[in-house]
């Protein structure tokens, strides 16, 4: 470098100005960073907060009071074999036998005068059930663990009574009574006891609306993306076409509740609660949302892709199903997961089409009777009984390992499908 080039000596090649304006630059962006930090912080601790309470609350709800009840079959008068227990009516047969009763006797022979009225009403049903399953048990003694009353349940819990909970002290000791994990939880269905109740019914009808919501919202909801993307002439209409699409995927949720109401349910008047109609609801309600993010998704694969392929020699269709799709695919699954992750989690609009009704037994198709578990959880919730506060919370932790397990393989397809250019 030449001497002219070359600063004067002795003299700072960085005013006291521009010294002060960087000094001000790195400071903004510290506070940037620490803002940046802290937003992540708050939204962590929220989520722990969130997480941390719903464990609280529903660990317990897995779990039940239960109490030890010897039952001799010998010398109760039950008779069937096996082939009477194997049939669809045993259980009819079983009560009509006196199963109820006997259960009962058994109760107060091994817990005392009360011992009927400590047991859950239903908990025959429980006995009937594993006499189905295993018949030879009705010619000899067996000791179940059967569910207690709900006043007994909170007096183990310190609550209620004060002689419940003395007298669940003392069973306790006694070693008649203890806390079990409720396996039965996520096998049962709705009940009115807290100590029946379970979430298999509005688990599968969940599962159940989810499939039929997926199955119509997904492939319309792409296809139409493609054709407003790539064949779609740019003019009025479809700037129309855009703005109604952009609008209903801001339309408050309980409208679509409305439009399965006035239409699903004049075209199908039968299948009220259905989870056929429910994921017909719902997919209208998720569409909007796959189609802007499948465009999007569109938008961003680099026209030297399409330029490549009819260079090529490959048609129009074939460069956007064989090309410009699969490169496109990771974005549209995670506006996928977004939407599917809002329709599991609604309640509004499958309460307007009558999914809250009292569903004692899991559906056996998309044309039965169901509910889904958001709204079993806002019917727990409204519950007088405080042995459902437990099991409002079990219910929720429930539904936030569906939702995961559900995001978890959309992520895990959306991965696995992601390529790079």
């Amino acid at each position: 470098m030449s001497k002219s080039a070359q600063p004067p000596e002795g003299q700072p090649t960085r005013s006291e100005a521009f010294e002060k304006r960087l000094k001000q630059r790195y400071a903004q962006e510290r506070r940037f960073k620490l803002f940046g930090l802290f937003a992540i912080l708050v939204s962590i601790s929220i989520l722990f907060i969130l997480l941390t309470n719903m464990t609280v609350n529903g660990i317990g709800g897995f779990q039940r009071a239960e109490l030890q009840v010897p039952i001799d079959f010998a010398q109760s008068g039950l008779a069937g074999d096996e082939a009477t227990l194997s049939e669809p009516t045993a259980v009819q047969t079983l009560e009509m036998q006196g199963l109820p009763q006997i259960v009962e006797y058994s109760a107060e022979q091994a817990l005392g005068p009360e011992g009927a009225s400590e047991v859950s009403p239903q908990a025959w049903r429980e006995v009937a059930k594993q006499l189905t399953e295993r018949p030879a048990m009705i010619n000899g003694q067996e000791t179940f663990w059967l569910a207690a009353s709900g006043d007994l349940a909170m007096g183990m819990d310190g609550e209620g009574a004060p002689e419940m909970q003395a007298l669940a002290d003392r069973l306790e000791r006694d070693g008649h009574l203890a806390k079990r994990f409720d396996w039965g939880f996520l096998t049962r269905s709705d009940a009115t006891d807290p100590q029946q109740v379970g979430v298999w019914g509005a688990l599968k009808g969940s599962i159940l609306t989810m499939i039929v919501t997926l199955a119509l919202a997904f492939p319309i909801g792409v296809l139409s993306a493609l054709y407003l993307e790539e064949y779609a002439p740019k003019n009025r209409w479809t700037d129309i076409i855009e703005v109604s699409i952009n609008n209903l995927a801001a339309v408050p949720s309980i409208i679509f509740g409305l439009l399965g109401l006035a239409v699903f349910l004049w075209i199908f008047p039968n299948m009220r609660s259905a989870p056929l109609i429910g994921g017909m609801t719902l997919a209208l309600m998720t569409m909007p949302v796959i189609v802007i993010s499948g465009r999007n998704a569109i938008k961003a694969v680099p026209p030297s892709i399409r330029d490549g392929a009819l260079a090529v020699g490959a048609s129009p269709v074939q460069v956007v199903f064989h090309h410009v799709l699969p490169l496109a695919l990771p974005g549209i699954l995670t506006g996928t997961i977004i939407g599917m992750a809002r329709a599991l989690g609604e309640t509004a609009p499958l309460l307007l089409i009558g999914m809250r009704a009292f569903v004692a037994t899991p559906p056996d198709g998309f044309t039965a009777p169901a509910t889904v578990l958001p709204v079993q959880i806002f019917l727990w919730s409204d519950e007088i009984d405080r042995g459902f506060i437990e099991r409002t919370s079990a219910a929720i932790i429930v539904l936030l390992l569906f939702l995961l397990l559900m995001n978890a393989f959309a992520i895990y397809l959306r991965n696995k499908f992601e390529k790079t250019w």
